[in-house]
């Protein structure tokens, strides 16, 4: 029996789409969407709001509370999809992304597109100047599937339910 996918996790840095391609796909899915910048603990909010990275201590309690979000999705069989940086392959062990059941869908882009994107979006607190920042910690992942940002959101959501339909095949 084919591995069925209970779980999508969007990931890249900030601009690459994560929270438009989730909506749009958690719409056409019908599954819930999650935004994982929901779940910053405040301290963490007030630094990236003053232009604060965030260091992996910072991270660790958001990480946490995103992995036993994901352990509660897959232990109750709920489908969902969630937009997290997951900038480091540490962050994503810790959200246990290999898990079966989970999809990973790395959200990829250049500097150039992504910097382009964030003159267009008002974000309540992450601060544009972050994005060399994220840029720096990004370690690619060897896992999931990448899709290149420079598509339209409906084209990106097209090419992810169609690995999902090839998964979710007996």
């Amino acid at each position: 029996m084919a591995d069925t996918t209970s779980v999508i996790v969007l990931m890249g840095p900030m601009g690459c789409g994560k929270s438009t391609v989730g909506k749009i796909l958690a719409a056409e899915l019908d599954w819930p969407f999650y935004d994982g910048d929901d779940f910053h603990p405040p301290e963490n909010v007030e630094k990236m709001r003053n232009a604060v990275p965030l260091n992996d201590m910072d991270r660790l309690p958001w990480l946490t509370i995103l992995k036993n979000m994901i352990r509660s999705w897959l232990t109750s069989g709920q489908k969902a999809i969630l937009a997290c940086s997951a900038l480091k392959e540490s962050y994503r062990e810790i959200l246990g992304v290999n898990h079966e059941g989970i999809l990973l869908v790395y959200l990829k882009g250049t500097k150039k597109i992504l910097a382009g994107r964030l003159l267009d979006r008002n974000h309540p607190y992450m601060a544009d100047d972050l994005l060399d920042s994220q840029l720096n910690t990004l370690e690619e992942p060897n896992c999931g599937m990448t899709v290149d940002i420079s598509a339209e959101p409906e084209e990106i959501v097209e090419k992810i339910k169609k690995v999902i339909q090839s998964t979710d095949d007996p």
